[in-house]
């Protein structure tokens, strides 16, 4: 059977609405969908949140796929890198990827504590040739008006993983508050890469 795990953001939730209308909709088409709550989301940490997915995705193979939300991308990009060399994944997709973030927004809006969690995550290395390794299919998804994420991460990710990349318009970072409570791109790009028509 062909599992997709959905990771969450930060201070994000399952609950999300567009997270639950992807889990109707994949489950509709017969995935095996799992959207855990990930540890501590208001402070989230490299550690516990790479410990989580250990925890919940047991053998992972090539019928598993991951969708994540912002720094849920970087979770399982983290994931990846420390897996066994022989495992090889299905595919990913990302919504509002980030490696480089604007923290001038993210400091005026929610100060500098904000600042100094996201560190950790711009600051650890990314193991980009250990992730290849373990998975080819790479879909990332950007609004061209996502305060937070700039758009020079698009090229960050075509250089790194040969990703596929999508712009979309005034999406913004993909929040209930960006009136984003759906996404079929995503729905459609997976069922690509799954090779589900």
């Amino acid at each position: 059977m062909q599992r997709v795990f959905i990771i969450h953001g930060w201070d994000g939730s399952p609950e999300e609405p567009m997270h639950k209308w992807l889990r109707k909709e994949l489950e509709e088409k017969r995935f095996k969908v799992i959207v855990p709550e990930m540890p501590n989301s208001e402070e989230p940490e490299i550690k516990t949140w790479t410990d989580k997915l250990k925890e919940i995705v047991i053998n992972p193979d090539k019928n598993t796929y991951f969708i994540g939300h912002s720094i849920g991308c970087q979770a399982i990009l983290r994931y990846l890198e420390n897996l066994d060399a022989k495992i090889k994944i299905g595919g990913a997709i990302f919504i509002a990827p980030w490696i480089s973030l604007n923290t001038k927004i993210i400091e005026e809006e929610d100060g500098k504590e904000s600042v100094e969690i996201a560190k950790p995550w711009l600051e650890t290395p990314i193991l980009w040739d250990k992730i290849k390794k373990h998975i080819n299919k790479f879909v990332c998804i950007f609004s061209d008006n996502d305060p937070y994420v700039p758009l020079v991460n698009k090229k960050i990710f075509e250089k790194k993983l040969s990703s596929k990349v999508i712009i979309e318009n005034n999406k913004g970072h993909y929040t209930q508050d960006d009136n984003v409570e759906e996404n079929p791109v995503v729905i459609k790009e997976l069922l690509k890469i799954s090779n589900i028509s």
